[in-house]
């Protein structure tokens, strides 16, 4: 594929098969952070798909980071995957005042508690979840895809200071939502790598 900004800016400009390139190199890293948000791989594809829809959509629009498009397509994961999450959760609702049938208990939870017997991922998940929409975008930027400060700075369309305090206080208020007193400890349970 040639230069990433090139490709963008023939698929901007409504070419279908760049914008299938760009698809096709950013489309594991969407899904991947989709995954982390929902933990469902349903729901993850949904998510991504409807990342790049947006992405397609509001094409115009979309800020590359040093040549690339990632650091848009991961910040819009975030809230798509927030939106999927408040719609699943109205469809609840409306489920929840229907009449009850009976039904088997799904064994998933049971199956992943076995995997994490301390409960860690869980608190770490539902704890980021909490978090404001800001502080998660650094921590998926930083954290979790290890972009440079920089970069996150570029993508977030704020100073690299306002970036590096962003990240510190989202470090600490992830760490204080998992009980941990250990930040560092916090983000390496985030990115999964660190």
């Amino acid at each position: 594929m040639p230069d990433e900004s090139t490709v963008w800016r023939r698929a901007r400009d409504g070419d279908p098969d760049s914008f299938g390139d760009i698809f096709d190199a950013h489309r594991d890293r969407v899904y991947g952070q989709a995954l982390r948000l929902t933990r469902s791989g349903h729901d993850a594809e949904d998510v991504t798909a409807l990342v790049f829809l947006e992405a397609w959509r509001r094409r115009a629009s979309v800020r590359l980071v040093d040549g690339s498009v990632l650091a848009w397509l991961l910040v819009t994961t975030n809230y798509v995957s927030l939106n999927h999450a408040r719609t699943a959760r109205r469809h609840r609702i409306a489920l929840a005042k229907m009449p009850r049938q009976d039904h088997a208990d799904d064994h998933a939870d049971e199956i992943l508690e076995r995997f994490d017997a301390s409960g860690r991922e869980k608190r770490l998940r539902a704890a980021f979840q909490k978090l404001s929409p800001s502080d998660r975008d650094v921590l998926t930027l930083c954290v979790v895809n290890d972009f440079p400060l920089a970069e996150a700075a570029t993508a977030l369309g704020i100073p690299l200071g306002t970036v590096k305090s962003r990240l510190s206080r989202a470090k600490r208020r992830l760490a204080a939502l998992t009980q941990s007193h250990d930040p560092a400890d916090t983000s390496r349970a985030i990115g999964g790598t660190k």
